[in-house]
């Protein structure tokens, strides 16, 4: 809903900065965003200011005419001032006439304003930051998003256009040369080539997400043994460790990519595998972005927000009365009751079914 201003046309706006600071989950959940702009302005530039770790997501982008990075700048103090003061200023130069910025925070709202943008739209907030909405020309107050998948929440905030949306489905392109880097880290790594593979993603940044290694150790055993497939295991860098402890914990041998890929290698991977089997993350975001069918177990979170749209991607919670809570772990306690009760025997018939036209499809 409208709260601010009055709708716009798009038509016309040679220059529009799209503003997200969020996560790398939420950067591909904003991609239906900026194909929707691009298709009601295609004469139009997009440009798309986003946190420098999420930068390789949007690389060969047909939709998108430039990315903005805002680095996490750790120097001095003089150091970090002289950034902020080139950051901004260059900001300005690329005189933009409409600014939008797709969260609630501070920091978006304070760098659409500063952009210059005569034309500056925003989510309403009523919490005691009004001097937040004052910084907007437009203000938008998206209701029941509860029940909406997160992909549109961005999207949301285009209402003053009035567009057409003909696709809300996020998508990620996949460059030729981050194709060669995926393949390059699979010989290394000697991932056979003739059989599929599935991507096993256990992590996430919040531990109450989290479903326990012993029973992705059970699962792996229980696919690994039966199926003709290669299972890697995806991670970052910190989570290298505990996807050691995983494939240590195998009876079949199982392939460590975590830490061994950048994040457009990563995207480049995932389009590569034939499932991936994870926990609600980043990974699944990206992994439907790029076409591989999913397999993703629900904790606290709900997937009527999070869960990939498509009969391809399949769910998996727990049948308690209480999911989803929506908190951090039972009573925000960062322990999940519903994940630690979920036992590998619920989880091998959706696993099973998925792996099974995988292996069907190959073989005809």
């Amino acid at each position: 809903m409208l709260v601010k201003g009055n709708n716009l046309p798009l038509n016309g706006i040679k220059k529009i900065l799209l503003i997200q600071l969020g996560d790398i989950g939420d950067v591909v959940l904003t991609t239906p965003t900026i194909r929707a702009l691009k298709e009601n302005n295609p004469s139009g530039e997009i440009f798309v200011l986003l946190r420098s770790f999420a930068m390789e997501l949007l690389e060969g982008c047909p939709w998108v005419d430039g990315v903005i990075a805002l680095n996490k700048n750790n120097g001095k103090f003089r150091e970090k001032m002289a950034y902020q003061k080139d950051f901004l200023s260059g900001l300005r130069r690329k005189r933009f006439e409409l600014a939008i910025d797709l969260r609630a925070g501070t920091r978006g709202a304070f760098l659409s304003y500063i952009s210059g943008a005569r034309l500056r739209v925003g989510r309403y907030r009523g919490d005691g930051k009004l001097w937040r909405n004052r910084l907007f020309t437009h203000l938008i107050k998206p209701e029941n998003e509860l029940q909406q998948y997160s992909a549109l929440h961005s999207l949301n905030i285009l209402a003053p256009f009035k567009l057409k949306i003909k696709n809300t489905f996020p998508e990620l392109n996949v460059t030729k040369q981050r194709e060669i880097g995926a393949e390059n880290i699979l010989r290394k790594e000697q991932v056979p080539s003739d059989k599929p593979m599935i991507a096993l993603h256990p992590f996430s940044r919040w531990r109450y997400k989290e479903w326990s290694i012993k029973n992705y150790i059970k699962l792996i055993n229980y696919i690994g043994l039966k199926y003709r497939v290669s299972i890697l295991i995806t991670g970052s860098i910190d989570e290298k460790g505990r996807a050691a402890e995983i494939v240590k914990g195998s009876n079949i041998h199982v392939y460590n990519l975590a830490g061994k890929t950048s994040l457009g290698e990563l995207v480049a991977i995932l389009k590569k595998c034939s499932l991936l089997i994870g926990i609600d993350s980043a990974s699944m975001h990206i992994a439907a972005a790029v076409g591989t069918p999913t397999v993703t177990i629900f904790g606290p979170s709900s997937p009527v927000n999070w869960a990939p749209r498509g009969r391809q991607h399949k769910i998996i919670t727990k049948d308690f009365p209480c999911v989803p809570c929506r908190q951090k772990g039972c009573n925000n306690s960062e322990v999940s009751r519903c994940l630690d009760a979920l036992s590998v025997e619920e989880i091998i018939p959706v696993v099973e079914n998925k792996v099974l036209e995988i292996t069907t499809s190959i073989n005809l």
